[in-house]
Order: structure tokens, then C-alpha cells, then sequence
């Protein structure tokens, strides 16, 4: 395991995209023993950061060091269906070598490939096991995982290699609860260096601090995400005060000026009716009004200089609060009556056994659960139209879309407003770009190409897309929609499927995500569907 000077270090760090967007400019991190949550806002460039550590990226100037070897753990984690599983841990050569020596073989090629590792099968089966995997036979291939799986193997396969430093992308993303479960008793027993770029509160509170990657930026938090969330709270209490005084000085200095000009106005007046009254010299006359106007000068300079230092005051103040704007929607027409049959599953069956039958109607919610691997995805794709039941009917006589796990609906090579206008090709410009405003794409960011987008970035253009659609959708199937977004995106999205007035099914793994969705039916596919007691 990692010994205790194995570090991360980047120096003057600068990363653009081939389209001149840049993402890191002069950045430096040094990274130590121990476990390090990784957040900041969608875009930030989190992801972008973990693959230019790991070295995927290639940056633009600057260099990246690392004390040991580095074991990447990528969001949207994709593998080859037609690999073995211990192909895919990387001890195929090795199970194969000792397989052969344990037969009698005694050619060179075989202790070569086993080296010192003769417990490799063991420690597999063992890994495997620890992380709920059991089910899985080495000889089995990649082709029979389901998306949490595929990560938990992915995983693995990394800690089988013993890595001195661990990078994790989202790596709660797809598991069930007693994946994510194992998943956080693997991060808590960690000794080496690890990185961690996750939304999951309960992830990070395994964490020993915080990094917060803001404006091309890190700040450092100790303690895990409880302590990291009371400090900024803090904070920003502070902060708001400060906007609070700063906003009051500058109107107070603003009276002030206006005030010392009216006072200095009557004084040039009643010096100008004194002199023609004594009737002073010219010379004289002329003097007292240069000296009327220099101390004018001064005291109306002194008041400027006031107002121009609380202003400065103010910015500074306005910068230090957080305003993470929010997404909003506003889709009148996808309000649903509430007697209206919206969806209608008769006597279907899937494939492995999965039978369902479901009545849905008006603006219900429903949150779809169960284990990694029981068909959530499958029923969802079915109900989508995009798979044919083995039996049964489907019917849905509403408008409907689906918005998958993969985010897979965009072109990359399009921008955001191309993307949206293949969901709507019969709306102007002007009407896109201002709805599109609506999910955070103004100005420059509505012409991004889909490919440059984060994970976060391109949920949204994804959910930008759907909802935008004509007709827009009065029945939203939404897959592990919390996947791929950071802590304000999520609250964001609450917020946003809040103002949505058609009728929802949520498959997700996120318990508390689905609490704040006002969920009405809680449904849990384990061989067939049935309803469950709220969560």
C-alpha cells in the first residue's frame, strides 16, 4: 500500500479544449496522504482535472507529478461486452499460468507470468466478494453486468493492482444501496492517496477534507462534507453581513456626497452675493472664489474617494457571496389532468422473468427501486418504446421521453442550440436561446458543442432537449438522473422537477434525491412490481 510521502503535485497547470475553451490556467494542487473529496459547481473542470492527473490529458503548459502508480476510476464507464471478468481484472495470463503449472507444467513462460503472485485467484475471488460481486464466476463475461457492476469490477480491478493513488469519478454512480454501501467501507479502509469527485454526501463523509475546485481555483476544507457544508455556512453568514454593511456604506456615502455638493453649492452662492454686497476688488473677489473652489475640490475629492472605497468595499463583498444561479421550468402544457391515464402496463413481461403490470394517472410521481441488475433500465427502455415486452401491452397515450443513464440523445458535434432544435426543429433561434437560458446556456455557452460539455453540463443541455421538445412531454422516465451532477446541480434539478407538472418515474438509487421530488408512489422491481413503504 501507499507510503506516507506519496503525493500529487501540478504546477502551473493550464488545460483548453481543441475549440480554445480553456478550463485550467496557472493551476497548482498538491495532494497528500489521505482521502480528499473533490467538488465544485458542473464545469468546473473537475473531471477534466482527475483525467489530466491520471494522465489522459495532455496539458496545455505546466506539468503534473506523481509519487507511485496511479490507478482511474472514469465516469461513464463502458466495457467490452465480450470480455471475461478476469480479463477484465487484468489476471487472466496469470490464473491461465498457474492453471498450467499446477498441472505439471514447468515451462519458463508460466512462472514468468505468475511471478510472485501465486494467491492471484484468491485474492480475486476474495475482492470480489468483499464488494458483492460473488455471483460473479471469473470465467463469466462483461456482457451479463449491469452499469453497477461494470463499476464495482472496474474498482476491483484497481485495487487488485494496489495503486499508490486512487482517482474516483463519481463512483456511486449506478450502484445499488448495498453496492454504495461496500463501496464506502472500500474508501473508509483506503491508507494510500485518494482523490474523490462525487455528489454523494454520504460518500464524502468518509472523506478527510475537502478540495473545492471554484473559478480555476482550489480551496481546502478540513474534515468531511458535515464539516466542509458548517464551515461555508458560516461563512457565507459572514459574507452577507458584510454585502449587508458594504450596501448601506455606499448609499450612505452617496448622501454624503450629495449632500457636501448642495453645502458646497449655498456656500459659493452666499460667498458670490457677499462679494458684490462689500463690493470687494476684482483681485480679491477673484481670490476668495479660487479659494471657495479649491476647499470645494478637496471636500467633494475626499467624499469620492469615500464612496469610490465602498464601492470597491462592495464588490469585494458581492464576490465573496456564493449566487449559484439555478436552473427553471416553465412547460404549462404538460400539465395532466388528474383522472388521465398516462401509462398502462398490462400483464408484461420481460427478459430474466421480470413481469409488470401498472396503471398510472394525472401528474403522479413515482420512484422506481430496486438492485443493481433487476431490469430498472430494461422497464424503463420498454416503457420508452425503444424494447418490445417478451408479453404483454404497453400503452402510453400521452407525449413521453426518456432521458437514459448514458446521456447518449446528443450529437457531439453539434452545439447545445443545434442539439435542442432536433427536439423542436420547428422553433426560432431567439425562442431556443431564451429557453435555453432557462437550464443556465446564455450567450457562449449555448454554442458549446456537445462533446466539450461535463457531465453536469451535458445532463442539462440533455434535460434542456427533452423538455424543450414539441410537444413538450406530459410523461418524463428518468433514469439515475442524479449521476454525473454536483451538490447544487442535484438541488437544482429538485427544484426544477418541482415546477414540472406532467407525470414522472424515477429510477435512482439517491434516497434522499427522490424524498425531495414529493415522490406518491414508491415501486420496487425484484422479479416483478410491486409497491413498497416510502423510504
Amino acid at each position: 500500500m501507499a507510503q506516507p510521502t506519496t503525493s500529487l503535485l501540478c504546477t502551473g497547470l493550464s488545460f483548453e479544449w481543441p475549440d480554445g475553451r480553456p478550463v485550467l490556467d496557472g493551476f497548482h494542487l498538491a495532494v497528500g496522504p489521505g482521502r480528499t473529496g473533490l467538488i465544485g459547481l458542473n464545469g468546473a473542470g473537475k473531471s477534466t482535472l482527475l483525467r489530466l492527473l491520471a494522465g489522459e490529458l495532455t496539458p496545455t503548459s505546466g506539468a503534473v507529478k506523481a509519487a507511485g502508480e496511479i490507478g482511474y476510476l472514469p465516469q461513464g464507464l463502458t466495457l467490452d461486452t465480450g470480455l471475461r471478468v478476469d480479463e477484465a481484472l487484468g489476471v487472466r495470463a496469470a490464473r491461465e499460468a498457474l492453471h498450467a503449472i499446477e498441472s505439471g507444467s514447468t515451462d519458463q513462460r508460466h512462472f514468468d507470468a505468475v511471478g510472485d503472485d501465486w494467491d492471484v485467484e484468491e485474492r480475486a475471488r476474495a475482492l470480489l466478494d468483499r464488494l458483492g460481486l460473488h455471483r460473479l464466476g471469473l470465467d463469466r463475461t462483461t456482457g451479463e453486468l449491469s452499469g453497477g457492476e461494470a463499476v464495482l469490477l472496474r474498482l476491483a480491478t484497481l485495487l487488485l493492482r494496489r495503486p499508490d493513488v486512487l482517482l474516483l469519478d463519481e463512483p456511486t454512480n449506478n450502484l445499488d444501496r448495498a453496492a454504495r454501501e461496500r463501496l464506502y467501507e472500500t474508501v473508509a479502509g483506503w491508507g494510500g492517496v485518494m482523490v474523490i469527485v462525487s455528489h454523494d454526501r454520504e460518500l464524502l463523509q468518509h472523506v478527510d477534507q475537502i478540495a473545492e475546485l471554484r473559478d480555476g481555483q482550489v480551496t481546502w476544507y478540513g474534515g468531511n462534507f458535515t464539516e466542509y457544508e458548517r464551515t461555508v455556512a458560516a461563512q457565507q453568514e459572514t459574507a452577507e453581513r458584510l454585502l449587508r454593511n458594504a450596501e448601506s456604506d455606499v448609499q450612505r456615502q452617496k448622501r454624503d456626497l450629495a449632500e457636501a455638493r448642495m453645502r458646497l453649492d449655498r456656500s459659493a452662492s452666499y460667498g458670490r452675493k457677499r462679494s458684490v454686497t462689500r463690493n470687494d476688488p476684482h483681485i480679491v473677489a477673484g481670490k476668495l472664489k479660487r479659494q471657495g473652489q479649491e476647499t470645494a475640490g478637496r471636500l467633494q475629492g475626499m467624499h469620492t474617494e469615500r464612496l469610490e472605497e465602498a464601492k470597491r468595499k462592495l464588490t469585494a463583498a458581492e464576490e465573496a457571496v456564493r449566487d449559484d444561479a439555478e436552473i427553471r421550468i416553465d412547460l404549462p402544457r404538460t400539465a395532466v389532468p388528474a383522472g388521465r391515464t398516462v401509462l398502462s402496463l398490462d400483464k408484461v413481461r420481460l427478459p430474466h422473468g421480470i413481469t409488470a403490470d401498472l396503471e398510472l394517472r394525472g401528474p403522479e410521481r413515482i420512484a422506481l427501486v430496486g438492485r443493481n441488475g433487476a431490469g430498472k433500465s430494461t422497464l424503463l427502455r420498454t416503457i420508452a418504446g425503444e424494447l418490445a415486452p417478451l408479453r404483454g401491452e404497453v400503452v402510453v397515450p400521452v407525449p413521453l421521453r426518456h432521458l437514459p443513464q448514458r446521456l447518449d440523445l446528443l450529437d457531439d458535434k453539434l452545439t447545445v442550440v443545434g442539439n435542442v432544435k432536433l427536439f423542436a426543429p420547428g422553433a426560432g433561434d431567439n425562442a431556443v436561446r431564451a429557453r435555453l437560458a432557462r437550464f443556465l446556456f446564455r450567450g457562449g455557452r449555448a454554442d458549446q458543442p456537445a462533446g466539450t460539455l461535463s457531465g453536469g453540463e451535458r445532463f442539462r443541455a440533455t434535460l434542456a432537449a427533452l423538455l424543450l421538445a414539441d410537444p413538450p412531454p406530459q410523461l418524463l422516465l428518468l433514469d439515475e438522473p442524479t449521476n454525473n451532477l454536483d451538490l447544487a446541480s442535484v438541488r437544482q434539478l429538485t427544484q426544477a422537477l418541482a415546477a414540472y407538472q406532467g407525470a414522472l418515474i424515477v429510477a435512482s438509487h439517491d434516497v434522499p434525491f427522490l424524498r425531495g421530488l414529493g415522490v406518491t408512489r414508491w415501486l420496487e422491481l425484484d422479479g416483478e412490481l410491486r409497491a413498497v413503504d416510502p423510504m
